[in-house]
């Protein structure tokens, strides 16, 4: 009996002790918490970077950027944005816009039948530019010309080849999921009275983008994707076709403000990436001496950015409901050392 007692005293003693070496175990196999995000005038945070660069932010030699921000504990946060279950896809078709913008070129599709049996197809695509319809720009697509890359990684390591630094291979192999927010200026100013001229390089004010976010009481959150719609697809695809040729000529586009403060406003909201349904997220061409939001975000953030999304259908969903926050996931193509993709985006409400 008693050594009965002694054995169960020796197991009861022993149940704390296995409890605080299996939470010893999970402290060690933890992923490390997220870094502490700076605000945009504390950057830059490695001597020698340039003002406002969150270079080595995410580590010295990273190649994701604010895609970091997605961490499992907030991809799995942002399910509880899916309330209906309805499926929004966001690509355009590969052919749209046609003529295809800023000089790039129109692909062609070829359909093969194979030899001695005709009832198996393959096809191929000629002269593809993945930027040509709707697209995630990879961080090496632009560059600040005098202060660099993203992570200050040398010209010599970016070369658009395979194995080289910064190409869309990088988002591929890590895909894209988390909590997607609409920010639908085009139907906000259409409330207000305000327009839009599609055929010129009309800047929209960060004021009335965050007018539009406070009149759909939408909050934004670390790590969201951002999805600005200015109604460009709309327009483009009910324009003239010679309309759509003046623009690949000389494409002009309206978009939002492409300045310092839009830069500070987007990275104090710690977003993970901006898309739009705009050709260029901003306002192009630029005036003279006007700043370029292209280098705050690419080069010196590291961010994603996401342009000519079709945005038509999620958009009127949400102005249904009422409801402008989804779960967002994007596959782009895992081309080595590319520097731009279709987004193969998806809206889940």
């Amino acid at each position: 009996m008693s050594t009965s007692r002694a054995s169960k005293r020796s197991t009861r003693t022993n149940k704390p002790a296995s409890r605080s070496k299996a939470k010893a175990v999970r402290a060690s196999t933890a992923r490390p918490a997220a870094p502490k995000l700076p605000s945009y005038d504390a950057l830059p945070v490695r001597p020698g970077a340039p003002k406002g660069a969150a270079w080595g932010v995410f580590g010295d030699r990273d190649e994701v950027g604010t895609i970091n921000l997605l961490t499992p504990q907030r991809v799995k946060a942002a399910t509880a944005s899916i309330r209906t279950g309805k499926v929004f896809a966001l690509n355009l078709p590969i052919d749209v816009p046609s003529p295809p913008l800023f000089t790039r070129g129109a692909h062609r599709h070829t359909i093969k039948i194979f030899e001695g049996a005709d009832f198996v197809l393959d096809d191929y695509l000629d002269n593809f530019y993945p930027q040509a319809s709707s697209q995630w720009d990879a961080l090496c697509h632009v560059k600040h010309p005098a202060l660099g890359a993203y992570n200050g990684i040398p010209d010599r390591e970016i070369t658009g080849r395979g194995g080289t630094r910064l190409g869309i291979d990088n988002l591929a192999r890590r895909g894209i999921a988390g909590r997607g927010v609409l920010a639908d200026i085009g139907r906000h100013y259409q409330r207000v009275g305000k327009k839009i001229n599609f055929l010129k390089p009309q800047s929209i004010p960060l004021e009335d983008l965050e007018a539009t976010l406070v009149a759909q009481r939408s909050t934004l959150r670390t790590a969201d994707i951002l999805l600005i719609r200015i109604g460009w697809t709309e327009f483009y695809l009910s324009a003239s076709r010679a309309v759509k040729e003046d623009l690949a000529r000389d494409t002009v586009v309206p978009g939002i403000e492409g300045t310092e403060r839009v830069a500070r406003w987007i990275w104090n909201h710690h977003l993970a990436a901006v898309a739009s349904d705009s050709p260029a997220l901003e306002a192009l061409p630029k005036a003279e001496g006007e700043d370029f939001l292209h280098f705050h975000m690419l080069a010196f953030f590291g961010m994603p950015i996401g342009e000519m999304w079709n945005l038509e259908g999620l958009a009127e969903d949400c102005a249904r409901d009422g409801k402008y926050d989804f779960f967002i996931t994007s596959a782009p193509l895992n081309i080595p050392g590319g520097v731009g993709s279709p987004p193969n985006a998806v809206a889940i409400k």
